[in-house]
C-alpha cells in the first residue's frame, strides 16, 4: 500500500505542468469582468454636471472600490485577531488498528527472571474520542496586543481611503473642465480647420497661377499651416479628456458624454484670508498622511508590548473529556484536568535584543511621523501659494480671452465687409480658440490647486457610505457642500480673517 501511494503521488506531481489560458477562457473571463464593472452603474441620461461627475466617481470608481475593500479586509482581520484571545476547544476522534496483539513480557523488579507468559493491555482495534478545552494566558496577552494593532490598521486603511478620495476628486475636477473646454471648442476648431484648409487650397492655386509674388504666397501658406498645426494640436490635447473622464466615473469608454453648460467662474477665496497658523493647525489635526503616521507609531508601540508579553512564562490550563472503546480499560470514560507553567530559558538571552529591536521600530515610526509633519506643513504652504498663483493666472487668462474675443468680433465684421483676408480670419479664430483653451486650462488648475489644498488640510464632504446612498442624493449632498472652507472660517474669529489686499500681497510668488 505504501508503494502504491508513493507511485500515485509521483504520478500526480508529474501531471503538474504549466496550463496557459486559451482564448475562449480569457474571453469568458473578460466578458464576466466587463459585466461586473458596469454592475449597478446608473446610465447618464442628462447633461453631466461637475457635482454629478464627482458623485459618480465616489460611488462607481473602481480604484475607490478597491480602497474600500481594503478597509473592509482590515476590519475583518480585526475580528479574526479578537478571536485569538479566546480559549481553544479541540474535538478529535481516532481509530487505531494493528495486525497483531500488543503482547509484552514482564519480570520481577529489580533483578528477576523474565516471565515466559506474555500479556497484553491494549486492544488491537479500538476507537477514541477527545473533547479538550485549553486556555493559555500567553495567547491572551499576545492576542490582545495583536487586536490593538489590527484596530489601528483599520484606522490606517480609513486614512488611505480618505487620501484616495481627495486624489480622485482632484482628478475629476481637472478632467471635467478639460472635457468642458473640449466640448465648447470642438465645433469652433473644426470650422476653423475647414476654413484654413480652404484658404490653403486657394493660396496654392494662386501660387500656381502666379497671381502674386511666389515668396509672398509661400509665406502666406506657411502662416496658414502654422495655424492649422496649432489647431490640430488643440484637437489632440482635448480628444483624451472625455476618455479620462469616462474612466474616472466608470462610464462606457468611447461613449460620448454631454456635459452641462457651466459658467466657469471661480469660487470665493475666503480660505486665503485665514492666517497661516490656523491652516497649519488644521493640517496637523486632519491631514490623512500625518494621521496615518500617528497610527503607525501606536502599532509600533503595541509591538513592543507584544514582544514583552512573549517573554513571560506561559501558564496554561486544560480540561479534557475522553472516551476509548478499548475493552482492557477499567474506565472507558474519564475526565482530565491540568495546569502547566512553562518558560523558554533562551528568552533570558534573546529577550533584551528582541525588546531593543521593537523599541527601534518605535523610534523609526516616530521619526517618520516627524518627517511627515514637516512635509505636510510644507505641502500646505506650497498648495496655498499655488492656489494664489492659479487664481492670478486665471484672471489674466480670462482678460486675454475677453480681449481676443473682441478682436475676433472686429475681424468677423471686417470679413463681412470683405476688408480682411482669409489668413486674418483663420489667425484670429485660432488665437481666440487658444485663449479660450488657456482660460479653461487655468480654471482647471485653480480647481486642482483648491482640491490639493483641501486634501492637505484634510477637508472632505461628510458623505458616509456611498453604498447606502443613491446617486441623486449623493449629488445633492455634494452640491450642498460646495463651501469646503466653511468649518475653518467658522472656527476663526473675524479679527483673524485678513483683508483681500493682504491676501494678494502674501500670495505673490
Amino acid at each position: 500500500m505504501a508503494i502504491a501511494m508513493a507511485v500515485l503521488a509521483l504520478s500526480a506531481c508529474s501531471s503538474l505542468q504549466p496550463n496557459a489560458f486559451v482564448a475562449e477562457d480569457l474571453k469568458t473571463i473578460n466578458q464576466a469582468d466587463t459585466a461586473n464593472i458596469r454592475l449597478d452603474v446608473e446610465p447618464i441620461v442628462a447633461p453631466l454636471t461637475l457635482d454629478e461627475a464627482m458623485a459618480r466617481a465616489l460611488k462607481y470608481n473602481l480604484e475607490r472600490r478597491t480602497k474600500m475593500m481594503e478597509e473592509a479586509l482590515a476590519l475583518n482581520q480585526l475580528d479574526v485577531n479578537t478571536y485569538d484571545m479566546l480559549p481553544k476547544l479541540m474535538a478529535q476522534a481516532g481509530y487505531a488498528t494493528r495486525d497483531s496483539e500488543r503482547g509484552t513480557y514482564s519480570s520481577p523488579y529489580p533483578n528477576g527472571a523474565v516471565s515466559t507468559a506474555a500479556s497484553t493491555s491494549t486492544e488491537a482495534n479500538h476507537r477514541s474520542t477527545d473533547l479538550g478545552f485549553t486556555w493559555s494566558l500567553l495567547d491572551v496577552g499576545v492576542g490582545y496586543y495583536g487586536s490593538k494593532q489590527a484596530a489601528d490598521r483599520v484606522l490606517i486603511a480609513a486614512e488611505r481611503r480618505r487620501k484616495a478620495m481627495h486624489l480622485l476628486m482632484q482628478d475629476v475636477r481637472t478632467t471635467y473642465w478639460r472635457a468642458v473646454s473640449a466640448q465648447k471648442l470642438q465645433k469652433n476648431v473644426a470650422d476653423t480647420i475647414a476654413m484654413g484648409e480652404a484658404a490653403l487650397e486657394d493660396a496654392r492655386k494662386a501660387e500656381g497661377e502666379r497671381v502674386r509674388n511666389p515668396l509672398d504666397a509661400l509665406r502666406y501658406q506657411r502662416q496658414l499651416l502654422e495655424n492649422l498645426r496649432l489647431l490640430e494640436s488643440i484637437t489632440q490635447e482635448l480628444s483624451s479628456a472625455q476618455v479620462e473622464l469616462s474612466s474616472l466615473i466608470n462610464a462606457p469608454i468611447g461613449q460620448a458624454i454631454t456635459l452641462a453648460d457651466q459658467d466657469g467662474t471661480l469660487a470665493d477665496d475666503q480660505v486665503l484670508k485665514l492666517p497661516l497658523k490656523k491652516l497649519e493647525e488644521a493640517t496637523l489635526a486632519q491631514n490623512a498622511d500625518l494621521r496615518e503616521q500617528h497610527y503607525n507609531v501606536r502599532v509600533a508601540s503595541a509591538e513592543v508590548r507584544r514582544t514583552m508579553a512573549r517573554l513571560f512564562p506561559n501558564l496554561s490550563f486544560n480540561y479534557n473529556l475522553k472516551y476509548d472503546t478499548d475493552q482492557y480499560l477499567v474506565n472507558n470514560r474519564w475526565n482530565e484536568a491540568g495546569l502547566q507553567l512553562s518558560f523558554n530559558l533562551f528568552n533570558l538571552i534573546t529577550g533584551p535584543e528582541q525588546k531593543k529591536l521593537a523599541e527601534a521600530g518605535v523610534t523609526l515610526a516616530e521619526q517618520r511621523r516627524m518627517t511627515m509633519q514637516l512635509a505636510v506643513v510644507t505641502q500646505m504652504h506650497l498648495a496655498r501659494l499655488q492656489l494664489v498663483s492659479a487664481r492670478n493666472q486665471f484672471d489674466r487668462a480670462d482678460a486675454i480671452y475677453t480681449t481676443d474675443l473682441r478682436i475676433s468680433e472686429h475681424v468677423r465684421n471686417r470679413a463681412t465687409a470683405q476688408a480682411a483676408s482669409a489668413l486674418d480670419k483663420v489667425s484670429n479664430e485660432t488665437t481666440a480658440i487658444l485663449s479660450m483653451l488657456r482660460r479653461y486650462q487655468a480654471l482647471a488648475q485653480v480647481q486642482a490647486a483648491e482640491n490639493k489644498l483641501m486634501a492637505t488640510l484634510g477637508l472632505e464632504p461628510h458623505i458616509g457610505s456611498t453604498s447606502d446612498i443613491s446617486l441623486k442624493d449623493l449629488t445633492e449632498l455634494l452640491k450642498a457642500n460646495n463651501k469646503p472652507w466653511a468649518p475653518l472660517l467658522q472656527a476663526a474669529s473675524p479679527s483673524e480673517v485678513a483683508p483681500k489686499d493682504t491676501v494678494a500681497q502674501k500670495g505673490t510668488l
